[in-house]
């Protein structure tokens, strides 16, 4: 699970926090991408778009 703190950062921050969420689950047959917590309201719906392409530009390469 990624901090959902990290959505108040900048898009590289966001990016780099989804690596490392991926990273530290390693490769399988899939992966259940989640925040530690829900979106607050505060959040900037274009960094959520961030988060999401993150997630599905650089997960392929987790899965085998």
């Amino acid at each position: 699970n990624l901090d959902p703190a990290t959505l108040r950062e900048s898009p590289e921050v966001i990016r780099a926090g989804v690596a490392r969420t991926l990273a530290s689950y390693g490769t399988g047959p899939g992966h259940v991408f989640n925040l530690g917590h829900g979106i607050t309201p505060d959040i900037d719906p274009d960094n959520v778009s961030v988060l999401v392409d993150a997630v599905h530009e650089l997960s392929p390469q987790y899965h085998s």
